[in-house]
């Protein structure tokens, strides 16, 4: 299932994308409102709205954003880095989740931002200590990402807080595929429609089930989480102006526009 977040004349739902459409259009989508939201039992309304009247959101809200960096071999490579003997972690804020269509405000402390194309997970339920052969039980589904970093900023300084974090800097979407086997997806990221990354799932360093099991050790996972599960080579910077869009593989498209930040 196919579940998105909508707005539509104010109101805010959740609703289960169905139809086919091509590719780059939602001509054909609807959506069936569901009654409640995804993170516990719920049904779908049979009310349903075409998905061209209504405004994506980011699919989830999540209370932490937990990145990991240098999970492609060839990306820590292209970089100047080793693959890390244990996951690198680090935070996005709340405040720095976009949706599909928004716009990337392009900070005023960086000269150098990158795009960066990665599955993301959203986890289902509260979850802390997670087995490995549990880990697949606590993921509603999964979604793309755009982990938005300014690179000279982060060369600069020692931690990736303001680097990774910086308001919009975390593009979510178009929605959270729930029906889905994230071990071998092509990931894509296209800027002005030329592509610049190119990758599959297969080339993690460190799979899905290991990262929940790492980060579950030391914190608790809520509801709507998410986790950044790496990017592949071919990171690249953005300038304003640029359309920038990452494809996933049984997943769709999320698109962004890059703005002078005001």
């Amino acid at each position: 299932m196919r579940i998105a977040r909508f707005s539509i004349d104010g109101n805010v739902a959740f609703g289960a994308v169905e139809g086919e459409s091509p590719p780059g259009t939602t001509d054909g989508l609807v959506l069936d409102i569901i009654k409640g939201i995804p993170f516990a039992d719920f049904e779908l309304s049979g009310t349903k709205v075409p998905l061209s009247k209504v405004r994506l959101l980011p699919p989830v809200l999540p209370n932490k954003v937990v990145g990991i960096g240098r999970n492609y071999a060839d990306h820590a490579k292209e970089l100047g880095n080793e693959v890390p003997d244990v996951p690198v972690a680090f935070f996005k804020p709340s405040t720095s989740v976009i949706g599909p269509g928004d716009s990337i405000a392009y900070p005023s402390f960086s000269q150098e931002v990158h795009y960066e194309a990665e599955l993301a997970v959203v986890i289902g339920r509260m979850c802390r200590e997670v087995p490995r052969e549990r880990a697949r039980d606590v993921i509603l589904g999964y979604t793309c990402a755009n982990d938005i970093t300014a690179r000279d900023v982060q060369q600069r300084e020692k931690q990736w807080a303001r680097a990774k974090g910086f308001d919009s800097s975390c593009p979510l979407g178009p929605w959270v595929e729930t029906d889905l086997d994230p071990s071998d997806l092509t990931i894509q990221c296209t800027v002005n429609g030329e592509q610049r990354q190119l990758g599959r799932t297969t080339d993690m360093v460190r799979s899905i089930e290991d990262l929940i099991v790492h980060i579950s050790e030391a914190m608790t996972l809520l509801p709507g989480d998410v986790i950044l599960t790496g990017t592949p080579a071919g990171v690249g910077p953005l300038n304003v102006g640029d359309e920038v869009a990452v494809t996933i593989e049984g997943i769709g498209t999320l698109t962004n526009k890059v703005i002078k930040r005001g």
